[in-house]
């Protein structure tokens, strides 16, 4: 392997733990103190929106259930936290230096917290996605608005 595929793999596998759970990339990283804040607040966030159980509860189908399970003053939090742990970490790791390359990851989080308001009363063929299930059909659109941001910024600017 050459230096350039080293320093990728290492880009991903920090990418890959941040994935996990916020703040694991930044251990790996050495980064202690962010690391160790970034996973105290995704338990914290994570617990008190009661996540794992609006997880299961949507897994297993049970979507009325997941929404009366959610705290959304809490699990607001989650999409900003989660996405800038995943960015800070890549950013940490040697990525992320070309011009307003932050965009796609800022407009995730953006569009996943609007997916999230909007799951106790957004349908689709009248069915309920929930909590979990529309913000993630929001990540694509706010990864692709970010992308698409990023491009007409990077013109203007050349």
């Amino acid at each position: 392997m050459n230096i350039n595929q080293e320093k990728q793999s290492r880009k991903l596998e920090i990418v890959l733990w941040s994935i996990a759970l916020p703040g694991f990339g930044h251990l790996i990283l050495r980064k202690y103190v962010k690391g160790l804040l970034l996973v105290f607040l995704e338990i914290l966030v994570n617990v008190c929106g009661n996540f794992n159980t609006i997880i299961i509860l949507s897994f297993n189908g049970k979507i009325a259930q997941a929404i009366e399970q959610t705290d959304y003053q809490w699990l607001m939090f989650y999409p900003c936290l989660y996405f800038f742990g995943i960015w800070d970490a890549y950013r940490e790791a040697g990525g992320g230096e070309k011009l307003f390359s932050y965009l796609p990851m800022a407009f995730s989080a953006y569009f996943v917290t609007v997916g999230l308001i909007f799951s106790p009363v957004f349908t689709i063929y009248g069915y309920k996605l929930g909590p979990m299930w529309l913000p993630m059909l929001f990540l694509p659109i706010g990864f692709g608005a970010g992308v698409v941001i990023r491009k007409i910024l990077v013109k203007k600017d050349t």
